[in-house]
Formats: C-alpha cells, sequence, structure tokens
C-alpha cells in the first residue's frame, strides 16, 4: 500500500506521516470541558477523529489515542453553584454523560481518558520550571501568567498573534493584571470557596492551557506524533501548549502533525444557544441512527466545515440505504466469486490510496459506491466483496452485515405484505410497508418476497 500523508497546520502542508517510533503513534486529541450535555461539535470532531485513528490501526500501527478531561474551569464552578452541588460532582455527571454519547456514535478508539486534576503535581512542575526560567510572573492577585514577548516563536502554528472571533478562548486567561494583552494564565489563584490545591506556587488551581501539556509530558514524554482538536482551538488554545513545553525543554517541535478538524454550522449558521440552534447529540440520536450520524461526519473531509442540516442528513440516510440494500440482497458471503477477485482488490486500492492521501474521504466513498453500482448489475456478490467491506467497517463502523431474528409478528406482517402483492392489493401493501418501517423495520422488495431487517 501508498505511504500515509497527513495535512500538518504547523508546515501548512501534506507530509508523509513518520513517526518517531517506528509502527507506533502517540496521538493526543483535546477533550471536552464537562460542564453540560455533549453537542455536535463535539459529535464530528471526535466521530472523524475515532475513524482517522481506527483507520491507523487498521492499516498496522500500534496508536495511543489519548484524551484529556477538563474536569474543573470557570463554567464548570458557575454550573455547580446554580445547581447547589459541588463542582466534583457535576463534572464526575457530564464526563459519564459525555463517555455514554461517545458509546452512542460508536467512538470506541480512545486508549485512555485523562482527567486535568489528576495531574496537580506536573502542573505545577511546569509552572515551576517557567518561573525559574524567568518566562512566567505572579500577577498581584496571586495568579501566574506566561509573558508572550520572551517566547519568539509564539504564533507559529496559526501564523498570527491577535485573537479572531472564531477563537475557543477561555474566560481564565482574563485579568487586568496582565502585562501583555495575550498572556495567558498558568496557574489561576482561587476565589473564596472556589476548588484549590495548596502548592508552592500558592492557593489555586490550574489555567486552561496548561493542563494538556502537562498530561501529555507523563504520558508522552515532551514530544509526541501527532496532536488533534477542532479548528478553534488553534489559537489561543494550541499556541499555548507549544509555547508551554518548547520553552521548557528546548525540544523542537513540541508535536510533529497537528490535525484540526473543520468547523459545524446548522444550516449555514454557527451553531449557537443564543441563536436557538444549539443541539446535542442525545437530541439527534433520537431523530436519526446513529449509523446516519457515522456515515455524515465521516462522509465529510475532516478538514472541511460541514453543513448540519436535514438535506445533508436525509441524503446521507440515502446513500446509507443503499450500501444497506446491497449488502442485504447481493453480498452473500458464502458464494465464491473468484470473478470478482481483481475488481475488489483494485476498489480496495483505489479506496485506500484516498485515505492516504489525508484521509479523503469524498474521494473513498466515490470508489466504494463506483464498485457497489457496478457489482449491483449482478445477480450476487460473494465473499471476497463481503470480506473486503467487513475490513473497511472496522474503521468506517457504520455498516451492518447480520439479519436480526425474526419475530413473529413482524413475520406474519412481512407474509401479509407478501400475499397483498401477489394479489394486487397493492394500498393494503403500501399500508403494511409504511406500519413496518414506522417500527423501524427496513424492507427490501425482491423476486423472492420481501426481506427485512431490524
Amino acid at each position: 500500500m501508498n505511504k500515509i500523508k497527513i495535512y500538518s497546520t504547523l508546515s501548512k502542508s501534506v507530509e508523509e506521516l513518520s513517526p518517531m517510533e517506528e509502527g507506533k503513534i502517540k496521538f493526543f486529541v483535546c477533550g471536552p470541558t464537562v460542564y453540560d450535555f455533549p453537542h455536535l461539535g463535539h459529535a464530528k470532531t471526535y466521530t472523524q477523529f475515532d475513524f482517522i485513528v481506527k483507520y491507523l490501526r487498521w492499516r498496522g500501527f500500534e496508536v495511543n489515542y489519548l484524551q484529556n478531561i477538563t474536569d474543573l474551569d470557570d463554567k464548570i464552578i458557575q454550573r455547580a453553584a446554580e445547581r447547589g452541588i459541588s463542582w466534583r460532582q457535576l463534572a464526575d455527571d457530564y464526563e459519564k454523560i459525555y463517555k455514554d454519547d461517545m458509546l452512542a456514535l460508536h467512538n470506541t478508539a480512545v486508549s485512555k481518558f485523562a482527567r486535568a486534576t489528576d495531574y496537580i503535581e506536573n502542573i505545577v512542575s511546569q509552572v515551576k520550571r517557567m518561573v525559574d526560567k524567568g518566562l512566567a510572573y505572579q500577577a498581584p492577585d496571586g495568579s501566574w501568567y506566561f509573558e508572550i514577548a520572551k517566547f519568539k516563536d509564539y504564533g507559529k502554528l496559526s501564523g498570527r498573534t491577535e485573537l479572531k472571533e472564531t477563537d475557543g478562548v477561555s474566560r481564565i486567561d482574563e485579568s487586568d493584571f496582565k502585562r501583555g494583552w495575550n498572556d495567558f494564565c498558568l496557574w489561576k489563584s482561587s476565589k473564596e470557596g472556589e476548588p484549590s490545591w495548596e502548592t508552592e506556587l500558592g492557593k489555586g488551581r490550574p489555567g486552561w492551557h496548561i493542563e494538556d501539556t502537562a498530561i501529555t509530558e507523563v504520558e508522552f514524554g515532551p514530544q509526541y506524533d501527532i496532536h488533534g482538536g477542532a479548528i478553534d482551538l488553534i489559537f489561543p488554545h494550541h499556541e499555548a501548549e507549544i509555547t508551554q513545553i518548547e520553552s521548557i525543554t528546548g525540544k523542537v517541535p513540541f508535536v510533529r502533525y497537528w490535525m484540526h478538524t473543520g468547523f459545524l454550522n446548522i444550516n449555514s449558521v454557527k451553531m449557537s444557544k443564543s441563536l436557538g440552534n444549539f443541539k446535542t447529540i442525545r437530541d439527534v440520536l433520537k431523530q436519526y441512527d446513529y449509523r446516519v450520524l457515522r456515515y455524515f461526519f465521516i462522509s465529510n473531509h475532516y478538514r472541511a466545515a460541514v453543513d448540519f442540516s436535514d438535506a445533508g442528513l436525509d441524503q446521507a440516510k440515502n446513500s446509507l440505504a443503499r450500501i444497506d440494500e446491497f449488502v442485504f440482497n447481493k453480498v452473500d458471503a458464502a458464494y465464491d466469486d473468484n470473478a470478482d477477485e481483481a475488481v475488489v482488490n483494485e476498489t480496495k486500492e483505489k479506496f485506500c490510496a484516498a485515505l492516504d492521501n489525508d484521509l479523503n474521504t469524498p474521494q473513498a466513498f466515490a470508489a466504494l459506491f463506483d464498485f457497489i453500482r457496478a457489482q449491483n448489475q449482478k445477480e450476487k456478490s460473494g465473499k471476497r466483496t463481503f470480506e473486503f467491506l467487513n475490513q473497511i467497517n472496522t474503521f468506517l463502523g457504520f455498516m451492518q452485515f447480520d439479519q436480526a431474528k425474526s419475530d413473529e409478528f413482524i413475520e406474519s406482517l412481512v407474509k401479509e405484505r407478501d400475499a397483498a402483492r401477489a394479489a394486487k392489493d397493492f394500498a393494503k401493501s403500501d399500508q403494511i410497508r409504511d406500519r413496518l418501517l414506522a417500527m423501524g423495520v427496513k424492507i427490501y422488495d425482491s423476486k423472492e418476497g420481501t426481506k427485512y431487517r431490524i
């Protein structure tokens, strides 16, 4: 197969994937701040990275996929106070909800979830090392800040040093005591009643940016292979990460490849609670099967902005139905299709070549549907097709190959519909079809009668 190439935000180019240790990839993705229900933006980013990591594993890499959990910040403290519960309880509750929602989307690739508050010791160690190098200063309120003017490479990831409206900014960096407007908080002095730790830095809690570098230094060391996240985290969050760890260790680059997912919009408008178009994962899963959502997100290139709309979801649903119908009606794992070996291999080569070129899923899916279209002209497709589809489904995760066990009531409706069709009572046949569809039963008309799956 081809060498895998990925686009790195740091170099602004597509590069050949060459891990620091051959055959092994250390992969970190910024996780959620657990103060509310996960939303569709989370679904897009984490589904796409789930697919990417699983593809890399399928291609033979040993991938250690680490994801942090921001379990303490201003939003968590405020939300807990509003509800009259502890910050720990609120964070634990929403961490569980987040993990449950990821499982509901079949996002299962993460090797380890790392809570920020489990790494206080290394957070303090990193801040102290910056203080010792004269890179950090203490504000009058007791908080510690990194002085950006002392790091000449600040901005090398994003190509800028100023904020934009779409940047992900934490309120933890707001202060009247900063020397420079873009200096960022390393250790926040806690107010009365807020959670805090007694340390050599004073009584306080971590800044937002430093939790990630503290976690990855413990788990991966001072340098690693891939850092992922949504595009709005490039500045200032990921710039701050680079600034912190490279100023401490002097090892450059901190991360070899930076991967960022594109924005998610709702009907061409940025998702926002204030606009009333905010959608949680749980709400959308009540309307659409997880397979439709996985197909929708994965079929779009991970770096592209995605517009979430009923039309887009319906298109994804219809495309997935074409795959289902092909698998159910045409693919027979017991059929020996020697004649198809060449075409299956050719399709696999095209499919993987597209994915090896910066995970180009639109091009890969085009090759898949070209194959399905050609195979549909035949009476059936055999075990080589079945094996190919099973292989790629290890990282796609939206295909179904098993037919659910027959339910007597459903079976009786199917037979009744077949009888109605034979008698040319199409009104009754359509009525039973609609009833079956409403029950979540997928039906397929064939020469042998109605086939179905639940």
